[in-house]
């Protein structure tokens, strides 16, 4: 299966380019000019085995917002171009994940129907620029623009670097599923 995208978005606050392959060796290349952001979608690449190389450039001047809420859009696009007719896949993935004080699970549904859940506990906030909140945007850009059905449910955690680590590991092998 050749299972790649590439894609380009511009808007008045953002550009990104995003290229993309679902079968790769989870090695990736991702500058968005929000370090802990780009910490996270790393992991979610490897944990994934997603290649991908992904750069944006946004108005983080004003905050991460447009930036984090369009690379959601761009890799859901991305992911939704990569999989195709979804003929021959397997619609269903599932992950649980411990991370230290954190254990986060993740459903998904490559339905067409896009959904997203997000029970995900308020943690100990140590990043500004990359949160729960913005994660919560990031993930619903996603879901809606792969066509995703997307549980994600954190029961515990307390530290929210390591909440939200568990979360993108879980999303990397739920979808690699």
């Amino acid at each position: 299966m050749n299972r790649k995208a590439e894609l380009e978005r511009r808007t008045r606050e953002t550009a990104i380019r995003i290229s993309l392959d679902l079968d790769g060796s989870g090695s990736t290349a991702v500058t968005t000019g929000i370090p802990f952001f780009d910490h996270m979608l790393t992991l979610f690449g490897a944990h994934g085995f997603i290649e991908m190389s992904l750069h944006a450039q946004g108005d983080l001047d004003v905050d991460s917002h447009h930036t984090v809420e369009d690379v959601g859009i761009v890799l859901g696009d991305a992911i939704a171009n990569a999989l195709g007719d979804r003929n021959g896949i397997r619609r269903y993935g599932f992950a649980v994940t411990p991370m230290d004080d954190a254990q986060a699970s993740v459903a998904v549904d490559l339905s067409r129907r896009p959904y997203l859940i997000f029970q995900v506990p308020p943690g100990e906030t140590t990043e500004r620029s990359f949160n729960r909140s913005l994660a919560k945007e990031f993930f619903r850009a996603l879901a809606n623009h792969v066509g995703m059905n997307l549980h994600i449910t954190v029961p515990y955690g307390e530290n929210e670097h390591h909440i939200l680590e568990a979360v993108f590991k879980s999303f990397g092998r739920a979808l690699r599923q």
